[in-house]
């Protein structure tokens, strides 16, 4: 299973890649520092042209370039990468950062935990749900 995560911070990209390569799933996770990156991946375009199309996406809000919330607008109004899920795991716990991803057609919407061990813990738990239990549409 491929996975997209768009990440600006180094330390949380680290925690997650250990998560993913610790968990029962085998994962290939691809990181991205920005917005931009992010679609150029997703459309591979320029140096992303011959990259899997993930079958997931993870997605912090507060990225430098092109946020967040700007990406998943995009991802999810693109007929050719609305069908992939996109998890925001962010830091923010505002009811309007909530709010407004689900509008955006978030498929879920996860508080980073601050903690190393709670971090580990989720990234486990969105690994057991998406990559195990849930069936995922078709690539293109």
């Amino acid at each position: 299973m491929d996975i997209l995560l768009v990440e600006d911070n180094p330390g949380d990209a680290r925690l997650a890649a250990e998560a993913f390569k610790e968990g029962s799933v085998p994962t290939r996770l691809h990181v991205v520092q920005d917005g931009i990156e992010a679609l150029s991946f997703l459309r591979r375009q320029g140096a992303y042209e011959a990259v899997p199309r993930p079958h997931l996406v993870l997605l912090d809000l507060n990225l430098p370039r092109k946020d967040g919330r700007e990406v998943l607008a995009e991802i999810k109004d693109d007929p050719a990468l609305c069908r992939i899920p996109v998890i925001v795991l962010t830091t923010s716990q505002a009811e309007s950062d909530i709010n407004r991803s689900y509008e955006l057609h978030a498929n879920c919407y996860i508080v980073k935990p601050v903690d190393f061990d709670r971090f580990i813990d989720v990234v486990k738990g969105i690994e057991d749900f998406w990559c195990s239990l849930v069936k995922l549409p078709p690539l293109n």
